[in-house]
């Protein structure tokens, strides 16, 4: 039962069956087999077929809840019995990009130390692109960055979603409704991320394909701590992470204006050299997915 919900939430996670087949190295039919037994078995569906792509159902989306509770017990149990010998490299060094260097490596490198004290961490903050140049010219084995180039010397695998929000001022007087039309988006004043940060490269993708010539954009930051520090003391606008405002949130510093009709979504990516394998980033790799469900 533990293989077979592994790949269920794979297939999950993916929404692929030939993508979950190559991350798991299984056949695809054996796949495919796996999530009909399991159909069978609890009499119900939980994947659509369609012609080039698969979704979750209802029941799906139910038992997805489920199995992430399962696999994250199988993972505590094999942690405490099968893995508790298991070595990690005495140093690692990665780089990550300036979002998931503030809000969500620091969680994870702390529990991972808690559990493997030996290991030490040399961690390169900065924006996607220099991540990615660092990795090709050979200074760091591998990163984690927003940003997902064509460049074919990089590969890139996909860590966990994230979603890029307009925020502003909790006490900004404007848009008492909480959203506001594409006309209006591009009429605020906002402040943006420098170019080359993943952040932005994801924002400007994003504003090609929805038709928006461009931003009203009044200051440039090269972080987003910068930006935040910025909107506590002003009633101007910026697009930021999810990841990144949510103890903002709860202090009650800034809020969410929706934007109607439009999500801007976006993966992290594990990040190495094209036939490059890196040890320090699979062992790495493997510890973050068996201990968070992102």
């Amino acid at each position: 039962m533990k293989t077979k919900l592994h790949i269920f939430k794979t297939v999950a996670k993916h929404l692929s069956f030939t993508k979950a087949a190559e991350l798991l190295h299984i056949s695809q039919p054996a796949i495919s087999k796996t999530i009909k037994n399991l159909e069978q078995e609890y009499e119900t569906t939980f994947f659509v077929r369609k012609r080039n792509s698969i979704e979750l159902t209802e029941e799906g989306k139910s038992f997805l809840i489920y199995v992430n509770k399962i696999v994250a017990i199988y993972s505590e149990i094999d942690e405490q019995f099968l893995h508790k010998n298991e070595s990690f490299p005495e140093f690692i060094k990665f780089g990550v990009s300036t979002t998931l260097s503030n809000y969500i490596i620091p969680k994870v490198i702390a529990k991972f130390r808690m559990q493997f004290p030996p290991t030490k961490f040399d961690i390169i903050s900065d924006n996607s692109e220099n991540i990615e140049n660092l990795i090709l010219n050979e200074e760091i084995d591998f990163g984690i960055t927003e940003g997902n180039s064509s460049n074919p010397k990089l590969n890139f695998e996909k860590f966990i979603k994230d979603e890029i929000v307009l925020v502003t001022n909790v006490n900004n007087p404007s848009f008492k409704k909480g959203s506001i039309d594409i006309e209006t988006l591009q009429k605020i004043p906002i402040i943006e991320r420098e170019k080359g940060s993943g952040t932005r490269e994801i924002i400007d993708a994003f504003l090609v394909e929805n038709g928006i010539d461009n931003l009203n954009g009044v200051v440039t930051l090269n972080s987003t701590e910068a930006i935040k520090n910025y909107l506590y003391n002003s009633t101007d606008y910026a697009l930021l992470s999810i990841n990144a405002i949510n103890d903002d949130l709860i202090d009650n510093k800034l809020k969410i204006v929706d934007i109607k009709g439009l999500s801007i979504e976006r993966w992290f990516y594990f990040v190495k050299r094209t036939g490059y394998l890196s040890n320090s980033m699979e062992k790495f790799k493997k510890f973050i997915l068996l201990n968070y469900n992102f």
